[in-house]
């Protein structure tokens, strides 16, 4: 069962991003998950693959905020050059993480892959598939970790298997939303 926290996971489900960047002391209470009652809570969904272009990278989890956001600059920039428009919302995809950082691809979707490859460490793919659990996170970045809490309790609670990835998929824009009004999908792709 994989734990949504910021140490080497049994099923290394990528340290949840940003459960790192604030992990309240031991003194302190926990705040509430702060959802809305239309929103899915592990709602089972299937994931359908979508051509993306994206930039890898790693971070560390004091600066995670800032490393996917200018990820998503360099990516968007790409698309504006070649004249490419999204087909849907910006999304981070988490492929390993350790007690210190994090290995992701910042993607954004298209309706077709490009028709010329892109040069530098700009790249085309394909985002993941299959069976996952979606969660919504409200609120700021830095208050997601206890949104990954309660993602951990539920899979516990369920006895259900993740796969060593996680897909965040803003809502809201990751920069320039304001902190308070983020939303983000969290797609847990089970085993």
């Amino acid at each position: 069962m994989p734990a949504f926290r910021r140490v080497p996971f049994r099923v290394p489900l990528l340290a949840i991003a940003v459960i790192a960047l604030t992990v309240p002391q031991p003194a302190q209470a926990q705040k509430h998950v702060t959802t809305q009652s239309i929103d899915p809570f592990g709602q089972e969904t299937r994931l359908a693959p979508k051509p993306i272009v994206y930039i890898s990278g790693s971070g560390t989890w004091d600066k995670a905020h800032g490393t996917l956001v200018e990820a998503f600059k360099k990516v968007s920039a790409y698309l504006d050059g070649a004249g490419l428009k999204a087909a849907g919302p910006e999304m981070t995809i988490y492929t390993s993480t350790d007690d210190t950082g994090f290995d992701f691809q910042a993607a954004i979707p298209l309706s077709e892959p490009p028709k010329a490859a892109p040069a530098g460490a700009i790249k085309v793919g394909q985002s993941p598939e299959g069976r996952a659990l979606k969660f919504v996170h409200r609120g700021t970045y830095d208050e997601m970790n206890q949104t990954y809490e309660a993602i951990t309790n539920y899979l516990d609670e369920k006895g259900l298997d993740a796969k060593d990835l996680l897909i965040e998929e803003y809502v809201t824009d990751l920069g320039t939303a304001p902190e308070s009004k983020l939303v983000v999908n969290v797609f847990v792709p089970l085993k």
